[in-house]
């Protein structure tokens, strides 16, 4: 019988195998799960031997993670901004990177009315309305399967938030302080440079219309927008000129691999 320590050894050797980058710690959070535990919890050290059944569990999770589905879909969570979300195939998983949108949220006058353009997981919205609930915040998606995860996690997080299924900026949305959006901005041409996973997220999510330069979608928002609101978007590491050339009093903030990746400004 193989020691819990033994097992994640074994889990991490395949993982490693499959191009992960990560393999230990993904490793230790399936062999977690498998064991209802976390992955802080486990015995790595001790002579503990693990039941078969538990065994079984653990190849089945360990084998999906060697065909490249995403880890926080095995795990069916993921944390962004301290909060703990439930995220599956629906939805694309939220980054680090993308906190920097809540970042500029967070700042705003208290009572500012703020919408979210494409909420996914309902993450932004959601945490947004956790560090400052004086603020008004609605969201929208265009995927029905999309706002169900956003209202599903605003449930289980006990925050209220209004969840509309619509492209774009929905009807009667009005007199707004902040308009946000993560939108799709990868290309046929750039999705090979990102990690296999991401081919296993929506691709509505993650291309979209988003055309040969990326900001097809991002530029029909922006369009569409009344012109003097105030939006911030996140968009690829090149994007940056080009959307300071789209809004107006535009500045880009840089995220922390020190990449810019979200640029504050009005629609023109």
């Amino acid at each position: 019988m193989a020691s819990t320590g033994e097992i994640v050894r074994r889990a991490s050797e395949q993982i490693a195998a499959a191009g992960c980058e990560t393999p230990e710690a993904d490793a230790k959070l399936l062999v977690a799960k498998a064991l209802g535990k976390s992955a802080a919890d486990l015995d790595l050290n001790g002579s503990n031997s693990v039941s078969a059944e538990a065994r079984e569990a653990i190849e089945a999770l360990v084998g999906r993670r060697r065909e490249r589905e995403p880890l926080e879909y095995i795990l069916g969570s993921c944390t962004f901004y301290g909060l703990e979300l439930a995220v599956d195939d629906r939805v694309l998983i939220p980054r680090r990177e993308t906190e920097l949108l809540v970042a500029v949220g967070v700042e705003l006058p208290e009572g500012a009315r703020v919408h979210e353009v494409g909420t996914g997981s309902g993450a932004i919205a959601l945490a947004l309305l956790r560090e400052r609930p004086d603020l008004r915040v609605t969201a929208s998606d265009l995927s029905e399967q999309a706002a169900a995860v956003a209202r599903e996690n605003a449930a289980r997080l006990g925050i209220e938030l209004e969840v509309t299924v619509a492209e774009g900026i929905p009807d009667g949305i009005e007199d707004v302080d902040l308009l946000i959006a993560n939108l799709p901005y990868i290309t046929e041409g750039t999705i090979g440079e990102r990690s296999p996973e991401i081919r296993r997220e929506p691709e509505i999510a993650v291309q979209g219309a988003s055309g040969e330069d990326g900001l097809g979608v991002i530029r029909g928002l922006i369009e569409e927008t009344p012109s003097g609101w105030r939006m911030a978007l996140e968009h690829d590491t090149h994007h940056g000129p080009a959307l300071r050339g789209l809004l107006l009093d535009a500045e880009t903030r840089i995220d922390y691999r020190g990449d810019e990746r979200v640029t504050v400004g009005l629609a023109p």
